[in-house]
């Protein structure tokens, strides 16, 4: 009986502890870098920095109600999640945009790319001195290893969700508006994303990353990645 006794309350302590996770890492971030991806982060020019980690990547539980598939960007708290089945998500920690120039709204992945170049549009060249015309693909780049280009209506947003050389923003928000992960973060989220997957950037100040007891989980797009 008191052996009994005694497994039923190591039993109860095992479902407690269980109740404490809320998330565990994912697995190694260079886990699904191409040869290619190897050879140019080996040689980038950007120092290598810790990243804080409440911003490195997480598989959590999830308790918004957009399907599987979809992307959904909280401003508020750096995070970017993918959406999992069955409740769960993976939430990168992300750099966004400054207060007047972030984007929030519904789009679609129109377009996506590895390594790509970058022209910097009007704006960004008035905003910021010392622009080029044209960046090359590289780890120089701003753009970092992969990006994904944001569409509403058929048209293209000019915003992007795309890695980074600078990786200690993450975290933050200094941005042009578009969302930045780092590299290895990138790569993983290219790897699982589809063309026509909907994005969710959720406005300033409408934060939803914490699970509020008695919260009711809100939605912000119905359909799936074709819907």
């Amino acid at each position: 009986m008191a052996r009994r006794g005694i497994a039923v309350l190591l039993g109860l302590v095992g479902l407690m502890l269980a109740g404490c996770v809320e998330s565990q890492l994912a697995p190694a971030p260079d886990v699904n870098l191409k040869p290619r991806d190897r050879q140019l982060l080996a040689n980038a020019p950007y120092a290598q920095v810790a990243i804080p980690e409440t911003y490195q990547r997480h598989i959590v539980g999830y308790h918004r109600r957009e399907s599987a598939g979809t992307v959904v960007i909280d401003t508020d708290s750096k995070f970017l999640y993918y959406v999992l089945p069955q409740g769960k998500a993976i939430r990168y920690g992300v750099t966004v945009g400054e207060e007047a120039l972030a984007w929030s709204g519904v789009a679609k992945i129109g377009r996506m790319e590895e390594w790509p170049s970058w022209t910097p549009t009007a704006h960004i060249k008035q905003r910021l001195a010392n622009i080029p015309d044209f960046v090359s693909p590289g780890p120089h780049n701003p753009m970092g290893a992969r990006a994904l280009y944001l569409y509403e209506g058929g048209r293209d947003t000019l915003y992007r969700i795309h890695g980074t050389n600078q990786p200690e923003y993450i975290g933050h928000a200094i941005s042009s508006g578009c969302i930045r992960l780092t590299n290895e973060d990138v790569i993983d989220l290219f790897n699982r994303v589809k063309i026509g997957a909907p994005v969710v950037v959720l406005a300033p100040g409408h934060g939803d990353s914490p699970t509020a007891p008695g919260d009711t989980p809100r939605v912000a797009y119905h359909g799936g990645p074709n819907g």
